[in-house]
């Protein structure tokens, strides 16, 4: 497993439903990038062998007993290299920076170095990949693309070329500003916000990484559909959020100074009485 020269580590997050055909492969590779010393695997409630090929590959394994989407497995994840780290032995690295993977990289993810450099090399808190071009393509999700770029552009100001690339390498901090993570397949878009709400750096990084095309059957649409709609809601919520503060430091002003009149007013009326 690669070792990092100094810092505190880089511990790799691959949440995977399904994937026995690749998670061998995948971890693999993660277990040979530089710096990574812990790959833990969250095998959210998978009805294939995808955690005893994780197990097979030198994987730490969590494993969920129903499907309890992207957003849920990460923050699994996150938290069991935090229960690794506080059992293990006085010197060894702590508070990781988290680099999260797809399962379904196989090994082309040992192209994932270049994540790591930026964060580690504290130009940024957020490392978010950039796939080439013709292979963004290959996946077909332009109007859910779209969606996540326009918001996460409204919400921040900052305008993403991948908003919904899910290999990012981001510290333990950055990490923890955006809990609770958003649903599903909207993690990414409400990670983004959140990172970049708390006044944090993100980077978009291109990598030589490949996963597998979501295709154009109906499995496919269906999919595309459920990741609209987690997208849809986590851009909700965060635009939603700041008007209902923004409403109610409205409804607290008006509310104070209507006390105030109303104070005036009895002080005005105990005076009369007094004269």
């Amino acid at each position: 497993m690669g070792s990092a020269p100094h810092g505190p580590g880089v511990a790799a997050v691959i949440a995977a439903k399904d994937e026995a055909d690749r998670i061998g492969a995948t971890v693999r590779a993660v277990r040979g990038l530089p710096g990574v010393d812990l790959v833990v695997v969250v095998d959210d409630g998978s009805a294939d062998a995808t955690a005893e090929a994780a197990l097979a590959a030198g994987a730490r394994v969590l494993r969920h007993s129903r499907n309890r989407g992207k957003g849920a497995a990460m923050e699994s994840g996150a938290e069991g290299v935090r229960l690794l780290e506080a059992g293990t032995a006085e010197g060894a690295p702590r508070h990781r920076h988290l680099l999260f993977l797809d399962a379904d990289l196989g090994a082309t993810a040992s192209g994932a170095v270049p994540l790591i450099g930026p964060v580690e090399r504290g130009e940024a808190d957020m490392a978010v990949a950039l796939f080439p071009a013709t292979r963004m393509r290959l996946g077909g999700h332009g109007f859910v693309v779209r969606l996540a770029r326009d918001g996460i552009r409204r919400a921040t100001g900052w305008e993403p070329e991948q908003p919904l690339n899910g290999q990012r390498c981001l510290t333990r901090a950055a990490f923890e500003s955006a809990l609770p993570l958003a649903h599903g397949f909207g993690v990414e878009t409400g990670l983004t916000i959140d990172v970049l709400h708390a006044g944090l750096r993100v980077v978009e990084v291109e990598v030589p990484l490949e996963h597998r095309a979501t295709g154009t059957d109906l499995r496919a649409q269906v999919h595309r559909a459920r990741q609209f709609t987690d997208v849809a809601r986590a851009l909700a919520a965060r635009e939603l959020a700041p008007a209902l503060a923004r409403r109610l430091r409205r409804t607290g002003r008006e509310a104070s100074a209507t006390i105030r009149s109303v104070s005036r007013k009895i002080q005005q009326s105990r005076r009369r009485d007094y004269e």
